[in-house]
């Protein structure tokens, strides 16, 4: 066993996995921050301050409390206000990243556009009347 992770290690595996969990951390706060501090307090002033995060259902009768953090305490509930803000979250990023994909792509197709043919010279005027000249014959 010791062997197979010397081995696996050596293949340069290891290297790729960090550096691969290092990168996607990076860009998971990068778009928590992105959507938390920046998109979502513009959605909430559009939408009146609406937050799903603090609703609940009490999975026993025990759960009396109004906010989240108390009910938690009481008992077992179902924090599907948070489920529906990450799934909100998701959302919004992907179409951010959307939008942000097309824009970059149409910006890339006005830029490959081929750049009209050159006006042809004398002697291609030319050759063409005589090419035209010899089929019509």
């Amino acid at each position: 066993m010791l062997k197979e992770f010397r081995d696996f290690a050596m293949k340069g595996n290891v290297v790729d996995l960090a550096v691969g969990v290092i990168i996607g951390a990076a860009f998971g706060a990068i778009v928590s921050s992105l959507v938390g501090d920046i998109i979502m307090p513009v959605i909430g002033a559009i939408t009146g301050g609406l937050d799903f995060s603090n609703y609940f259902t009490g999975m026993s009768k025990a759960v009396t409390a109004t906010n989240l953090v108390d009910a938690k305490k009481q008992g077992a509930v179902l924090a599907w206000g948070s489920f529906l803000t990450v799934t909100l979250n998701f959302l919004i990023v992907a179409f951010v990243l959307f939008v942000v994909i097309r824009f970059i792509n149409k910006f890339k197709r006005q830029e490959e556009k081929p750049a009209e043919p050159p006006t042809p010279t004398k002697d291609q005027v030319l050759l063409t009347e005589i090419r035209d000249l010899l089929k019509a014959k």
